[in-house]
């Protein structure tokens, strides 16, 4: 049976919604109910603020690990996630999910099977719903900003594996934040020099070759295969800005 995670609310068969609230709160507005609506509306993403900081707050040093919803299990880049959840729960690191399958789970699975705190922070979406059976702190939001507030606020570095515009997202609002020294250095891995190498030579070959990136800027990410390189270079960054 279908079911549908609506903040606190469980809605299955008939009840579940065509869009979700993030999609409502962008939409266009085609009447002018939204004057009255809108401000409702405020104390909701206020509430999903207020529960995302009360849960977090005493997590500790944590890693977010973000990639493709899509990957299957038997998949290289799973077997990669669930190695890097494991390693950071072995050197006393929480891992940070978006809490739904693939990828994800993957992540949250290695870190749970090795006695890890292991985070999922779901979202409210018309077609994927469910936070995966490994996550062991949950918190469900309804909206994008929200959420993607959690994953930078509450960690201290971020690895990226095979994954698609929700990992884009996540990993150019990560670069542009430390870029711009709106945060502290906030140490970037890729895991997959196949996968990401098109990129990385776009980004050599045309933003820094035009100018619109310092050639420092690529200093900001490191590419690899190996997860266990990843999670040294996002642990020992760390280490060293403490020391």
């Amino acid at each position: 049976m279908t079911e549908y995670r609506k903040g606190p609310v469980l809605l299955r068969g008939r009840n579940v919604p065509t869009t979700s609230t993030s999609g409502r709160l962008l939409g266009e507005q085609d009447s002018p109910s939204w004057l009255h609506d809108d401000p409702w509306r405020v104390l909701r993403i206020q509430s999903e603020f207020v529960e995302g900081f009360g849960a977090l707050a005493e997590l500790g040093p944590a890693i977010t690990v973000f990639g493709s919803s899509r990957s299957q299990v038997d998949a290289e880049d799973y077997g990669h996630a669930v190695t890097v959840g494991r390693l950071l729960a072995e050197r006393g690191y929480a891992t940070i999910t978006g809490g739904g399958p693939g990828i994800m789970e993957a992540a949250n699975k290695g870190a749970h099977e090795a006695g890890g705190v292991s985070v999922g922070l779901g979202i409210e979406l018309p077609h994927e719903q469910g936070m995966n059976s490994y996550v062991n702190l949950g918190i469900n939001f309804r909206y994008f900003f929200a959420r993607k507030t959690m994953f930078v606020k509450y960690a201290q570095g971020f690895i990226a594996l095979p994954g698609g515009f929700g990992t884009m997202d996540e990993l150019f609002e990560a670069l542009t934040l430390v870029q711009t020294g709106t945060i502290d250095r906030f140490p970037i891995a890729l895991v997959g020099k196949e996968y990401w190498g098109g990129l990385v030579d776009w980004l050599h070959g045309t933003m820094v070759a035009d100018g619109k990136i310092a050639p420092g800027d690529m200093d900001l990410i490191r590419v690899t295969d190996d997860p266990e390189d990843a999670v040294d270079h996002v642990t020992t960054e760390l280490k060293v800005a403490v020391d």
